[in-house]
Protein backbone atom coordinates (compact mmCIF):
# COMPACT_ATOMS: atom_id res chain seq x y z
CA UNK A 1 0.00 0.00 0.00
CA UNK A 2 1.18 3.62 -1.09
CA UNK A 3 1.74 6.56 1.40
CA UNK A 4 -1.87 7.70 0.46
CA UNK A 5 -3.48 4.05 1.47
CA UNK A 6 -4.27 3.40 -2.45
CA UNK A 7 -2.83 0.27 -3.61
CA UNK A 8 -0.61 1.50 -6.11
CA UNK A 9 2.58 1.15 -6.54
CA UNK A 10 4.96 4.23 -6.44
CA UNK A 11 4.97 4.97 -10.06
CA UNK A 12 1.43 4.17 -10.95
CA UNK A 13 -1.48 2.39 -10.79
CA UNK A 14 -0.43 -1.20 -10.15
CA UNK A 15 2.09 -1.56 -12.90
CA UNK A 16 5.90 -1.36 -13.54
CA UNK A 17 7.78 1.54 -13.83
CA UNK A 18 8.15 1.13 -17.65
CA UNK A 19 4.71 2.43 -18.13
CA UNK A 20 3.36 -1.17 -19.80
CA UNK A 21 -0.46 -0.40 -19.20
CA UNK A 22 -0.57 2.74 -16.96
CA UNK A 23 1.91 5.86 -17.37
CA UNK A 24 3.67 7.43 -14.16
CA UNK A 25 0.64 9.40 -13.31
CA UNK A 26 -1.37 6.81 -12.91
CA UNK A 27 -4.38 7.01 -15.19
CA UNK A 28 -4.02 4.20 -17.38
CA UNK A 29 -2.75 5.97 -20.30
CA UNK A 30 -0.09 6.40 -21.85
CA UNK A 31 1.63 9.84 -22.67
CA UNK A 32 0.11 10.34 -26.18
CA UNK A 33 -3.27 9.40 -25.06
CA UNK A 34 -3.26 6.11 -27.25
CA UNK A 35 -4.02 3.70 -24.14
CA UNK A 36 -0.96 1.68 -24.71
CA UNK A 37 2.59 2.05 -23.30
CA UNK A 38 4.92 4.24 -24.21
CA UNK A 39 6.65 2.13 -26.72
CA UNK A 40 4.16 2.06 -28.95
CA UNK A 41 3.09 -1.90 -28.81
CA UNK A 42 -0.58 -1.80 -30.26
CA UNK A 43 -0.63 1.77 -31.14
CA UNK A 44 -1.43 2.70 -34.66
CA UNK A 45 1.89 3.66 -35.60
CA UNK A 46 3.74 0.28 -34.59
CA UNK A 47 0.89 -1.07 -36.78
CA UNK A 48 1.64 0.48 -39.59
CA UNK A 49 5.52 -0.23 -38.95
CA UNK A 50 5.12 -4.24 -38.48
CA UNK A 51 8.48 -5.78 -40.16
CA UNK A 52 8.56 -8.65 -42.48
CA UNK A 53 10.63 -11.07 -42.19
CA UNK A 54 14.33 -10.14 -43.52
CA UNK A 55 16.04 -12.06 -46.11
CA UNK A 56 19.73 -13.44 -45.67
CA UNK A 57 22.38 -13.50 -47.96
CA UNK A 58 21.43 -17.16 -48.85
CA UNK A 59 18.24 -16.30 -49.26
CA UNK A 60 18.61 -13.79 -51.16
CA UNK A 61 20.66 -16.08 -53.72
CA UNK A 62 18.06 -19.27 -53.74
CA UNK A 63 15.66 -16.92 -54.21
CA UNK A 64 17.25 -15.44 -57.40
CA UNK A 65 18.52 -19.12 -58.38
CA UNK A 66 15.13 -20.67 -59.06
CA UNK A 67 14.04 -17.50 -60.14
CA UNK A 68 16.50 -17.37 -62.96
CA UNK A 69 15.80 -21.43 -63.26
CA UNK A 70 12.33 -20.42 -63.46
CA UNK A 71 12.61 -18.16 -66.34
CA UNK A 72 15.15 -20.58 -68.29
CA UNK A 73 12.42 -23.17 -67.99
CA UNK A 74 9.47 -20.79 -69.04
CA UNK A 75 11.71 -19.72 -71.79
CA UNK A 76 13.67 -21.83 -73.14
CA UNK A 77 11.09 -23.62 -75.86
CA UNK A 78 11.36 -19.92 -77.67
CA UNK A 79 15.49 -20.00 -78.25
CA UNK A 80 15.49 -23.29 -78.79
CA UNK A 81 16.65 -24.70 -82.43
CA UNK A 82 14.95 -27.17 -84.56
CA UNK A 83 17.81 -29.58 -84.84
CA UNK A 84 18.24 -29.75 -81.07
CA UNK A 85 15.67 -31.94 -79.69
CA UNK A 86 15.24 -29.35 -76.86
CA UNK A 87 11.32 -28.82 -78.14
CA UNK A 88 10.21 -32.37 -78.05
CA UNK A 89 7.76 -32.35 -74.86
CA UNK A 90 9.67 -35.82 -74.02
CA UNK A 91 12.13 -33.89 -72.35
CA UNK A 92 9.91 -31.72 -70.25
CA UNK A 93 10.08 -34.28 -66.96
CA UNK A 94 13.54 -33.93 -66.68
CA UNK A 95 13.00 -30.30 -66.11
CA UNK A 96 10.10 -30.49 -63.77
CA UNK A 97 12.17 -33.03 -61.60
CA UNK A 98 15.46 -30.07 -61.30
CA UNK A 99 12.76 -27.73 -60.73
CA UNK A 100 10.68 -29.25 -57.98
CA UNK A 101 13.67 -29.79 -55.60
CA UNK A 102 15.23 -26.00 -56.36
CA UNK A 103 11.82 -25.00 -55.04
CA UNK A 104 11.80 -26.67 -51.98
CA UNK A 105 15.77 -25.88 -51.56
CA UNK A 106 14.11 -22.12 -51.26
CA UNK A 107 11.60 -23.03 -48.66
CA UNK A 108 14.34 -24.47 -46.55
CA UNK A 109 16.73 -21.66 -47.10
CA UNK A 110 14.02 -19.29 -46.08
CA UNK A 111 13.79 -21.10 -43.05
CA UNK A 112 17.04 -21.38 -42.13
CA UNK A 113 18.66 -18.37 -43.32
CA UNK A 114 16.23 -15.67 -41.67
CA UNK A 115 16.01 -17.40 -38.38
CA UNK A 116 12.24 -18.01 -38.64
CA UNK A 117 10.71 -19.25 -35.56
CA UNK A 118 7.90 -21.83 -34.37
CA UNK A 119 5.12 -19.22 -34.37
CA UNK A 120 6.62 -18.15 -37.68
CA UNK A 121 6.37 -21.59 -39.00
CA UNK A 122 2.96 -22.20 -37.83
CA UNK A 123 1.56 -19.01 -39.20
CA UNK A 124 3.32 -20.23 -42.81
CA UNK A 125 1.13 -23.31 -42.40
CA UNK A 126 -2.32 -21.76 -41.20
CA UNK A 127 -1.69 -19.24 -44.18
CA UNK A 128 -0.98 -22.20 -46.32
CA UNK A 129 -3.48 -23.86 -45.37
CA UNK A 130 -5.73 -21.65 -45.75
CA UNK A 131 -5.06 -20.83 -49.11
CA UNK A 132 -4.99 -24.13 -50.40
CA UNK A 133 -8.34 -24.36 -49.51
CA UNK A 134 -9.48 -21.11 -50.88
CA UNK A 135 -8.34 -22.49 -54.37
CA UNK A 136 -10.74 -25.22 -54.69
CA UNK A 137 -14.00 -22.88 -53.77
CA UNK A 138 -13.95 -21.52 -57.10
CA UNK A 139 -13.19 -25.13 -58.84
CA UNK A 140 -11.22 -23.67 -61.76
CA UNK A 141 -14.84 -22.03 -62.72
CA UNK A 142 -14.12 -19.41 -65.79
CA UNK A 143 -10.51 -18.33 -63.50
CA UNK A 144 -12.43 -17.73 -60.05
CA UNK A 145 -9.74 -18.45 -58.30
CA UNK A 146 -10.10 -16.63 -54.45
CA UNK A 147 -6.70 -17.92 -53.18
CA UNK A 148 -5.01 -15.20 -55.28
CA UNK A 149 -6.27 -12.09 -52.93
CA UNK A 150 -4.72 -13.44 -50.00
CA UNK A 151 -1.23 -14.43 -51.30
CA UNK A 152 -0.89 -10.86 -52.26
CA UNK A 153 -2.46 -9.05 -48.92
CA UNK A 154 0.43 -11.71 -47.06
CA UNK A 155 3.30 -11.03 -49.40
CA UNK A 156 2.49 -7.21 -48.83
CA UNK A 157 2.86 -7.85 -44.77
CA UNK A 158 5.06 -10.33 -44.66
CA UNK A 159 7.81 -9.33 -46.94
CA UNK A 160 8.92 -10.78 -50.36
CA UNK A 161 10.71 -13.64 -49.04
CA UNK A 162 7.80 -15.02 -46.18
CA UNK A 163 5.10 -14.34 -49.75
CA UNK A 164 7.13 -16.59 -52.04
CA UNK A 165 7.41 -19.39 -49.57
CA UNK A 166 4.07 -18.85 -48.64
CA UNK A 167 3.26 -18.84 -52.67
CA UNK A 168 4.78 -22.03 -53.38
CA UNK A 169 3.58 -23.99 -50.36
CA UNK A 170 0.21 -22.90 -50.88
CA UNK A 171 0.24 -24.22 -54.12
CA UNK A 172 1.70 -27.40 -53.34
CA UNK A 173 -1.03 -28.03 -50.74
CA UNK A 174 -4.03 -27.36 -53.17
CA UNK A 175 -2.81 -29.60 -55.03
CA UNK A 176 -2.57 -32.79 -52.96
CA UNK A 177 -5.95 -31.19 -51.20
CA UNK A 178 -7.36 -31.20 -55.59
CA UNK A 179 -5.48 -34.36 -57.04
CA UNK A 180 -3.65 -31.56 -59.20
CA UNK A 181 -0.57 -33.72 -58.63
CA UNK A 182 1.24 -33.34 -62.37
CA UNK A 183 4.33 -32.26 -64.13
CA UNK A 184 2.57 -28.29 -64.51
CA UNK A 185 2.71 -28.38 -60.58
CA UNK A 186 6.31 -27.25 -59.81
CA UNK A 187 5.64 -24.37 -62.53
CA UNK A 188 1.97 -23.47 -60.64
CA UNK A 189 4.98 -23.51 -57.09
CA UNK A 190 6.69 -21.50 -58.81
CA UNK A 191 4.57 -18.64 -60.43
CA UNK A 192 2.45 -18.57 -57.21
CA UNK A 193 5.26 -17.82 -55.72
CA UNK A 194 6.30 -14.77 -57.76
CA UNK A 195 3.07 -13.62 -56.99
CA UNK A 196 3.32 -13.41 -53.58
CA UNK A 197 7.45 -11.99 -53.86
CA UNK A 198 6.09 -9.71 -55.87
CA UNK A 199 3.49 -7.72 -53.52
CA UNK A 200 6.30 -8.16 -50.82
CA UNK A 201 8.29 -5.55 -53.17
CA UNK A 202 5.37 -3.28 -53.90
CA UNK A 203 6.12 0.30 -52.32
CA UNK A 204 5.31 1.96 -48.96
CA UNK A 205 5.66 -0.92 -47.15
CA UNK A 206 5.97 1.29 -44.08
CA UNK A 207 3.69 3.86 -44.70
CA UNK A 208 1.02 3.53 -47.50
CA UNK A 209 -2.19 2.47 -45.59
CA UNK A 210 -5.70 3.04 -45.78
CA UNK A 211 -7.62 3.16 -49.53
CA UNK A 212 -4.08 3.80 -51.49
CA UNK A 213 -3.09 1.05 -49.95
CA UNK A 214 -5.93 -1.32 -51.03
CA UNK A 215 -6.25 0.82 -54.48
CA UNK A 216 -2.25 -0.44 -55.02
CA UNK A 217 -3.10 -4.35 -53.78
CA UNK A 218 -6.08 -4.40 -55.92
CA UNK A 219 -4.45 -3.28 -59.07
CA UNK A 220 -1.00 -5.32 -58.34
CA UNK A 221 -3.60 -8.25 -57.61
CA UNK A 222 -5.35 -7.65 -61.23
CA UNK A 223 -2.16 -7.83 -63.17
CA UNK A 224 -0.62 -10.30 -61.44
CA UNK A 225 -3.43 -12.19 -62.11
CA UNK A 226 -3.42 -12.15 -65.62
CA UNK A 227 0.12 -12.51 -65.77
CA UNK A 228 0.12 -16.10 -64.13
CA UNK A 229 -2.16 -17.20 -66.58
CA UNK A 230 -0.02 -16.12 -68.77
CA UNK A 231 2.89 -17.28 -67.91
CA UNK A 232 1.73 -20.84 -67.33
CA UNK A 233 0.29 -20.47 -70.42
CA UNK A 234 3.73 -20.53 -71.62
CA UNK A 235 4.43 -23.95 -69.33
CA UNK A 236 2.46 -25.86 -71.60
CA UNK A 237 1.75 -23.98 -74.80
CA UNK A 238 4.91 -25.74 -76.68
CA UNK A 239 3.86 -29.18 -75.73
CA UNK A 240 0.05 -28.94 -77.22
CA UNK A 241 -0.40 -30.70 -80.88
CA UNK A 242 -2.60 -30.65 -83.47
CA UNK A 243 -3.47 -26.27 -83.19
CA UNK A 244 -3.94 -24.44 -85.71
CA UNK A 245 -0.88 -23.20 -87.18
CA UNK A 246 -1.52 -19.27 -86.02
CA UNK A 247 -1.34 -20.03 -82.81
CA UNK A 248 1.24 -23.29 -82.67
CA UNK A 249 4.58 -23.40 -81.76
CA UNK A 250 7.09 -23.97 -84.11
CA UNK A 251 10.23 -24.78 -82.96
CA UNK A 252 13.30 -22.46 -84.69
CA UNK A 253 11.02 -20.03 -85.93
CA UNK A 254 12.14 -16.37 -85.05
CA UNK A 255 11.44 -15.04 -81.25
CA UNK A 256 9.30 -12.72 -82.76
CA UNK A 257 7.30 -15.06 -84.82
CA UNK A 258 6.51 -17.47 -81.97
CA UNK A 259 5.96 -14.25 -79.41
CA UNK A 260 3.25 -13.48 -82.13
CA UNK A 261 1.78 -16.59 -82.02
CA UNK A 262 2.08 -17.15 -78.10
CA UNK A 263 0.16 -13.74 -77.68
CA UNK A 264 -2.64 -15.52 -80.05
CA UNK A 265 -2.94 -18.43 -78.25
CA UNK A 266 -3.25 -16.04 -75.43
CA UNK A 267 -6.25 -14.32 -76.42
CA UNK A 268 -7.83 -17.14 -77.89
CA UNK A 269 -7.65 -19.38 -75.10
CA UNK A 270 -7.01 -18.16 -71.90
CA UNK A 271 -8.10 -14.42 -71.62
CA UNK A 272 -11.26 -15.90 -70.58
CA UNK A 273 -10.42 -17.05 -67.26
CA UNK A 274 -7.32 -14.41 -66.70
CA UNK A 275 -10.00 -11.82 -66.75
CA UNK A 276 -12.54 -13.22 -64.57
CA UNK A 277 -9.50 -14.45 -61.83
CA UNK A 278 -8.34 -10.50 -61.82
CA UNK A 279 -12.19 -9.34 -61.12
CA UNK A 280 -12.51 -11.66 -58.60
CA UNK A 281 -9.01 -10.33 -56.67
CA UNK A 282 -9.81 -6.94 -56.79
CA UNK A 283 -13.15 -7.65 -55.44
CA UNK A 284 -12.02 -9.61 -52.72
CA UNK A 285 -9.11 -7.05 -51.61
CA UNK A 286 -11.42 -3.85 -51.67
CA UNK A 287 -14.01 -5.93 -49.48
CA UNK A 288 -11.77 -7.85 -46.87
CA UNK A 289 -8.58 -6.02 -47.59
CA UNK A 290 -8.26 -3.82 -44.69
CA UNK A 291 -9.61 -6.56 -42.20
CA UNK A 292 -7.13 -8.54 -43.38
CA UNK A 293 -4.28 -6.46 -43.54
CA UNK A 294 -5.01 -5.69 -39.86
CA UNK A 295 -5.24 -9.57 -38.71
CA UNK A 296 -1.69 -10.06 -40.57
CA UNK A 297 -0.16 -7.33 -38.66
CA UNK A 298 -1.78 -7.93 -35.45
CA UNK A 299 -0.32 -11.59 -36.19
CA UNK A 300 3.13 -10.86 -37.05
CA UNK A 301 3.35 -7.97 -33.72
CA UNK A 302 2.34 -11.27 -31.63
CA UNK A 303 5.00 -13.40 -33.60
CA UNK A 304 7.61 -11.01 -32.58
CA UNK A 305 8.92 -11.47 -36.34
CA UNK A 306 12.60 -10.05 -36.66
CA UNK A 307 12.25 -8.91 -32.62
CA UNK A 308 15.45 -7.57 -31.46
CA UNK A 309 16.52 -8.46 -28.02
CA UNK A 310 17.85 -6.03 -25.34
CA UNK A 311 18.99 -6.49 -21.81
CA UNK A 312 18.50 -3.78 -19.15
CA UNK A 313 21.07 -4.08 -16.18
Amino acid sequence: MSPGGEDTAPKGAGTATNGAGATPNGTGTAPNGTGTAPNGVGTPKEAAGARAIRLGPRSVTALALVSAVGVAAFGWPLLADSASGLAHSADAPWLFAALLPLLLAVVMATIADTGLGSKAVAMLGVLAAAGAALRPLGAGTAGIEPMFFLMVLSGRVLGPGFGFVLGAVSMFASALLTGGVGPWMPFQMLSMGWVGMGAGLLPGAERLRGRGELALLAGYGAVASVLYGTVMNLQGWPYLAGMASGVSFVPGDPLSHNLARFVAYCLATSLGWDLPRAVVTVVLTLALGRTVLRALRRATRRAAFDARVSFKG
